[in-house]
């Protein structure tokens, strides 16, 4: 079994090396991550996480939906791409974290929601990380998985196939989040976006 320090380092390593050009890589996604926070039912004055932020492309529609009121968290285990959000100015939308979501530095049931745009994959042990998000978000609140293009679109675009074994497939995706505090309430995975939506349970 590999250690945590060996999986955070590969992170690491991985999106350092993307940091710089990641928004320039990806530059029609906005759109997308706008209606997935939409999808999230935010109201004004609530608080919010955006797990594994990367360049904080969601945190100005994060903002938005939450109004000047509420709380908005990006948290992100790699420097590099904490300092490409900063550059791009979306720390003024929300609050930048050097943090791994296996050990939040947030209180239990502090949040009413979080998201976590394209992370799944990156999870080290994700039984764990996702009961580490349910653990901060108050029961009733509602966690988005989201991706700006679907699992088949993503995988071709990797050169690679979808196997049975896939986190996000819906048969595999549903009993991990239920094990972790979770209850799945919808899930989408068609060529523009995959997105799952999980109630945390009480």
């Amino acid at each position: 079994m590999r250690n945590m320090s060996d999986d955070h380092t590969h992170v690491q390593e991985f999106f350092t090396a993307r940091a710089a050009d990641w928004d320039a890589r990806f530059p029609d996604d906005g759109p997308a991550y706008a209606a997935a926070v939409g999808e999230l039912g935010l109201r004004e004055g609530d608080r919010v996480l955006d797990a594994g932020c990367g360049t904080g492309r969601a945190l100005p529609p994060l903002r938005a939906a939450v109004g000047p009121s509420g709380v908005v968290v990006g948290a992100d285990l790699t420097p590099a791409m904490l300092a490409a959000a900063v550059r791009a100015g979306r720390h003024r939308d929300g609050q930048l974290l050097l943090a791994d979501v296996a050990a939040l530095p947030l209180r239990t049931e502090s949040l009413d929601a979080a998201l976590g745009a394209g992370l799944i994959a990156h999870l080290p042990n994700p039984a764990e990380n996702l009961r580490e998000l349910a653990r901060v978000v108050r029961p009733g609140g509602t966690l988005a998985l989201f991706h700006p293009i679907g699992r088949a679109a993503l995988a071709a675009r990797q050169g690679r196939r979808i196997t049975p074994d896939d986190l996000r497939a819906e048969a595999n995706l549903r009993p991990l989040l239920a094990a972790a505090g979770w209850a799945m309430t919808s899930y989408v995975d068609e060529d523009a976006r995959f997105l799952a939506l999980a109630t945390r349970r009480g």
